[in-house]
């Protein structure tokens, strides 16, 4: 499978690779990457394929494959691919990818200041939500806004790293989305800590502390039914 250099180092913003198969008229399959593939409410990232002659192709999103696991770069239709055997230079959307990283860090906090399970959940550039299953539950804005700015004040470290999936079994708390299942198979599950306040399974790409985060605030908390309660949260500083 695609080797998946954003795992280890979710800074690491290039990287030189191999062109494992093309796909149809728009999809490159390479020997690893640096872009992160769609997957647990966090978009695929976007960016470019540059290739030995100086010629950039754009990648507009970034998928796994269900049959065979490897991550597929989405391109721009009718580009000219690249045929396989080909080194290239695959560069991700720094700015674009960072700001993902810090909503997606922000939604761990916003996980854990609502004592409720999730119920779902969405990263986007610049925003995101969750839902919970809150029932009569009160949630204030004010009081969210005020514990998420003390968490990230505190600039807590954020670290990922991996248990067995027996553990995980025997510790069923460390999944906390209840719509999304961590992947197994290969015997071991990412887990994303924010040191005193979160931890959770989690494949997704993240700042390396709260501080890291930058100013961020609740948009607004919506009914979504009887029980389900959806709380939205923005950068207040998305360029930050």
């Amino acid at each position: 499978m695609t080797e998946e250099l954003f795992r280890d180092d979710a800074y690491r913003t290039h990287c030189t690779a191999v062109v494992e198969a093309v796909e149809d008229d728009a999809r490159v399959v390479l020997d690893r990457t640096v872009f992160y593939a769609r997957g647990g409410g966090q978009p695929g990232d976007r960016g470019w394929l540059v290739l030995p002659d100086g010629r950039s192709l754009e990648v507009v999103d970034t998928v796994r494959d269900a049959a065979t696991g490897n991550i597929v770069h989405v391109v721009t239709p009718s580009s000219a691919l690249p045929p396989s055997g080909v080194v290239l230079t695959a560069e991700i959307d720094w700015e674009r990818r960072h700001r993902l990283m810090r909503m997606h860090s922000g939604l761990h906090l916003l996980c854990r200041a609502v004592d409720a399970p999730v119920t779902g959940g969405q990263v986007e550039d610049g925003k995101g939500r969750l839902d919970f299953d809150a029932g009569e539950l009160p949630l204030d804005r004010d009081a969210l806004n005020e514990q998420l700015r003390a968490w990230i004040a505190a600039d807590r470290p954020i670290r990922a790293y991996s248990v067995s999936e027996q553990e995980l079994d025997a510790r069923p708390e460390l999944v906390r989305t209840m719509s999304v299942r961590p992947p197994r198979g290969q015997g071991r599950v990412r887990l994303v800590e924010v040191e005193g306040v979160d931890l959770q399974a989690c494949g997704g790409t993240h700042v390396r502390s709260t501080g890291e985060i930058g100013a961020v605030a609740v948009a607004k908390i919506e009914s979504k039914g009887r029980r389900n309660r959806r709380v939205s949260l923005v950068l207040a500083d998305p360029a930050g």
